[in-house]
């Protein structure tokens, strides 16, 4: 992948939901000179979204004439020809296991840098057995789980692990502690439900993919199941999370000496209120027994139909925090990522930065499917604290959970 690429970014997906937010942040945030396209399926919607950004910000006259390229995420042809003009490709486009894989496996066949924000476990095994080893030959970067799933998980335990000073030769034990307030959209709705929906499918995916990516030889990497309980740590219940984040944190230590010999990672949502911890773990049956029934799964799609999701007013009250607690052989550190509006706001940011990130930085050098983490590392963990997300560590407990703005108490670094 050399310059003569037209393009050293395109966004597929543009109009939708999170690809309007994720537009939004690059037409305020590229570089000079960024050479960048708008892609989807319907001309019009791109056209007005062109429209409403050229608007919002009419300082910036390039937006008027922001290239335009039309593709349907199952026009394989179609897909091949973005692919082929663009240095990096990003997709908002899901649910992934259904719209996913024909840019993935255009983007490999190119040599593309591929950026998506899915949460879907199976999807992401299934890419890895199908195009890892192409994107190896041709030197893309496939990188999944690129916006909320899995960027603060990921680059979380990333920044934990770097301030435990013997970590590399030490057993490592890291605890991740989830808190958060935010509304889903449609399509978050309807990617959750497809992986509910196949159970089946995603066990045997996840045990391929062992097979054919195994941990590396003479480490152990291993993955907890925390049991619910009151956690004096996270000053609030915690619960199993059953999300890829443990998986991605997973694969990052397996593609990073740092984390050491034997590295184990235990992933939690931390509820204040036990009602509240009560009517998660029902809420998420619920979801688990309807969406393999398509009547049922059908009618939990209406809650929310896709190209919808929270308005301004509602995405300014949300926050997140996840806490890590990292132990070594000799030492113990506390740290947290917080930040505003986990599912969209921050999401937004957090794929536009990763973008960027992939299409400007000085990176290591990877090919494959591979994390954030591994492949963007502390170059991204920097943008991000540019952008106003915050990784911290923490010398005492905050008092209450940090809202969109400000800093929590008792924080240093």
């Amino acid at each position: 992948m050399g310059p003569q690429r037209r393009y050293d970014l395109v966004l597929f997906g543009a109009t939708g939901f999170t690809g309007a937010l994720t537009a939004g942040h690059l037409a305020r945030n590229r570089p000079p000179g960024c050479r960048w396209a708008l892609a989807g399926r319907d001309l019009g919607k791109l056209e007005a979204l062109r429209a409403r950004l050229a608007e919002e910000l009419p300082d910036d006259p390039d937006l008027a004439k922001l290239p335009l390229l039309v593709a349907d995420s199952g026009d394989r042809q179609a897909l091949r020809e973005v692919a082929a003009a663009a240095r990096v490709v990003v997709s908002t486009v899901g649910p992934f296991l259904t719209h996913g894989e024909p840019l993935v496996a255009a983007c490999a066949e190119e040599g593309t840098d591929y950026l998506d924000l899915t949460g879907e476990p199976e999807f992401v095994d299934l890419m890895y057995l199908r195009h890892h080893q192409r994107a190896v030959a041709t030197g893309a970067r496939l990188v999944h789980c690129g916006g909320f799933d899995s960027v603060p998980h990921d680059l979380g335990v990333l920044f934990t692990v770097g301030r435990l000073p013997d970590a590399a030769d030490s057993p490592v034990r890291v605890e991740g502690f989830l808190r958060g307030s935010g509304a889903p959209s449609g399509g978050t709705l309807a990617s959750v439900l497809a992986a509910f929906a196949r159970p089946l499918g995603m066990a045997q995916a996840a045990r391929r993919r062992r097979a054919a990516d195994p941990a590396p030889a003479g480490r152990r990497i291993r993955l907890g199941v925390g049991l619910p309980r009151w956690s004096r740590t996270a000053h609030a219940w915690v619960l199993p999370l059953p999300t890829v984040d443990p998986q991605v944190v997973a694969r990052s230590a397996a593609a990073l000496p740092g984390y050491g010999p034997d590295f184990h990672y235990t992933h939690h949502v931390a509820v204040k209120r036990l009602p509240a911890a009560a009517a998660l773990v029902l809420g998420t049956a619920v979801l688990a027994a309807a969406a393999p029934v398509p009547p049922l799964r059908r009618v939990l799609e209406r809650l929310r139909p896709a190209g919808e999701g929270p308005d301004a007013a509602k995405r300014a009250r949300s926050w997140f925090t996840v806490r890590f607690v990292g132990v070594s052989r000799g030492h113990r550190v506390v740290t947290e990522v917080s930040g505003g509006d986990p599912g969209y706001g921050e999401t937004s940011v957090m794929l536009g930065e990763s973008a960027l990130c992939l299409a400007f930085d000085e990176l290591p050098r990877t090919a494959g499917q591979v994390t954030t983490a591994a492949a963007l590392g502390p170059a991204l963990i920097d943008r991000l604290t540019a952008a106003g997300l915050r990784f911290t560590v923490l010398d005492r407990p905050p008092t209450a959970a940090p809202g969109p703005v400000g800093r929590p108490a008792g924080v240093t670094g």
